[in-house]
């Protein structure tokens, strides 16, 4: 069964489509936003192997031709050469303003492919087919788009909502099970972050969720969406509300640069790793009793997900280092770290009011074992 999550942003409305076997059906979901019969697809190697035949069957099958583009897999790719170099092609395909642009892939093809429709011919409409978890949960909804810089993650980059996403839970089966964990790492921060009942939710469906139940799936899919979803219309491009997407990321962020991007941990682990160390921090200023961090760990241990610092492979740099690098990130306002803590599972709030030399020795602990 395919269900509907609609995006109601004034002017700029688009459904979320959640279901299986999505992709074979893909033609017929885009046929009605093309004016002319024929798209580009960007994707990468590793999901051109997997997906990219049946994404040109479906077209074809509707009678709408394709051309794609395949960009090397990783992180690395979302830079300004990989940018570049899809902009260029697309306007080599001699891409209009009112044809669409496909984003086959997880969320670095979704970010990378997003900013290349926002910024082409100054914006054209494109759609996400997100293969990931990950990307089906977060990034693939609310139009935040973008590339990687130097100094930090996502730092250049536009809002431009899709016109259309399609959630295809059949192809998350494909994903190896490090990957799939990393992606529930997303899931997990909805229940935290606004919905305590979808976490007890969680913490009664582990097995089903482990062993990918279809219907499971589905339902961690579309809750998740519906709350992104909700945020993302009362406040698009993070004012205020939509920062509460970013519970864990203040945290997650820094480990990532401290890590250089790479396999040594992906952004859905550390994003679980940042929940699980802002329950804690929030624990620590008395927001929340002990028993609540103690709980997020618990679920997350019991996933076989990643939860603490001793869990990241290899050295990490010091507590003080880790600090600095929290200070390039995006939710930095007037020189203050912003830092999503809680009141409980399901009660977050966005704060500046946190003293550093408690976000120290928290770290410092953590670094320490303890």
């Amino acid at each position: 069964m395919i269900e509907t999550v609609h995006v109601p942003l004034e002017g700029r409305a688009y459904d979320v489509r959640i279901g299986p076997d999505l992709l074979t059906r893909a033609g017929a979901e885009i046929a009605p936003l093309l004016a002319r019969p024929r798209v580009a697809i960007v994707t990468d190697a590793h999901v051109a192997g997997l997906h990219l035949p049946a994404l040109e069957s479906a077209l074809a099958a509707e009678g709408i031709s394709s051309v794609s583009l395949t960009l090397p897999a990783g992180e690395a790719t979302k830079g300004w050469p990989q940018f570049e170099r899809t902009v260029e092609w697309l306007l080599e395909q001699k891409i209009e303003r009112r044809d669409v642009v496909i984003a086959l892939g997880g969320g670095v093809i979704g970010d990378l492919v997003g900013f290349a429709a926002a910024v082409l011919r100054r914006g054209v409409r494109f759609v996400q087919i997100p293969t990931s978890l990950l990307a089906q949960v977060d990034s693939s909804v609310g139009g935040k788009t973008g590339i990687n810089a130097p100094q930090g993650k996502n730092l250049i980059g536009a809002f431009h909502q899709p016109a259309l996403v399609l959630a295809d839970i059949s192809v998350l089966n494909s994903l190896p099970v490090r990957d799939f964990l990393a992606g529930y790492g997303e899931v997990v921060k909805y229940g935290l972050l606004g919905d305590a009942a979808f976490f007890d939710w969680q913490d009664q469906n582990a097995d089903r969720i482990t062993a990918r139940d279809p219907d499971a799936l589905a339902h961690a899919v579309k809750r998740s969406v519906e709350m992104k979803a909700e945020i993302v219309v009362r406040d698009e491009t993070e004012q205020g509300d939509r920062a509460l997407l970013n519970l864990g990321h203040t945290f997650c962020h820094a480990l990532e640069a401290a890590t250089g991007y790479s396999d040594r941990l992906l952004h859905g682990e550390g994003v679980a790793i940042g929940c699980a160390l802002a329950f804690e921090l929030s624990a620590r200023l008395g927001l929340c009793s002990q028993e609540v961090p103690s709980r997020v760990r618990e679920m997350l241990n019991r996933m076989g997900m990643k939860v603490t610092l001793a869990d990241i492979d290899g050295d990490l740099p010091d507590a003080q280092r880790l600090l600095d690098l929290m200070g390039q990130d995006k939710k930095v306002v007037d020189g203050q770290l912003r830092f999503i803590l809680a009141r409980g599972i399901g009660e977050a709030f966005v704060t500046s009011d946190v003293p550093v030399d408690v976000v120290h020795a928290l770290l410092q602990d953590q670094l320490a074992g303890r």
